[in-house]
């Protein structure tokens, strides 16, 4: 699992970025969530938005890396951490009001699956917010063609994703998508419908 390799570094190299603008967006992502719902998030990782979570009446983390899983350990006492693939997941149907994801639908090999998962997983209606670096338009689009070769041969990661346009034709309805950083950086705010 190439995840397991970049935990231990994980926090110290994307801390910069966490102090300019990721900790505000994932606060932003995580506003979307209703206060006291049962709320389920799609690769922790380290643990990055767990400080931004909502009240509520629960919440689970799943990832599949076990490596991240230990270091989000230390940043929690009241979310349930499961080690899960975002393609299947441990959770019976209908089980959560909302999930989210940041900075995940990038690295998933088939996010058609995960989208299905998500569907099952979450309520009628629930809402799925992400927030997901994407394939700009324009010339910096081509650049990040071109990225892509690299990334995912590196580190699974796709580089040019279109999510947005992926979560609407698997069948959730997007509700609103928010641009930042000249559009490379979407916020995503999905409704569930089955």
């Amino acid at each position: 699992m190439i995840y397991d390799k970049f935990a231990k570094g994980y926090d110290k190299v994307f801390a910069p970025f966490e102090r300019r603008f990721l900790s505000n967006w994932r606060k932003e992502t995580l506003s979307y969530l209703l206060e006291n719902a049962r709320i389920l998030e799609i690769g922790a990782g380290t643990g990055a938005n767990f400080r931004f979570y909502p009240q509520c009446e629960s919440a689970a983390a799943s990832e599949i890396s076990y490596k991240m899983l230990e270091f989000a350990k230390g940043k929690t006492e009241f979310i349930e951490l499961v080690q899960a693939d975002a393609e299947t997941l441990p959770f019976a149907a209908n089980t959560f009001d909302a999930a989210f994801a940041t900075l995940v639908f990038c690295s998933i090999p088939n996010p058609q699956k995960a989208f299905d998962e998500i569907k099952r997983v979450v309520k009628q209606n629930g809402k799925f917010v992400l927030l997901e670096h994407i394939r700009p338009k324009g010339l910096l689009g081509y650049g990040f063609d071109i990225l892509n070769f690299f990334t995912v041969a590196l580190i699974g990661d796709h580089f040019n994703r279109q999510t947005a346009k992926l979560a609407e034709k698997s069948g959730l309805k997007v509700l609103e998508v928010k641009r930042k950083a000249f559009g490379i950086v979407n916020l995503i705010i999905c409704e569930v419908i089955k």
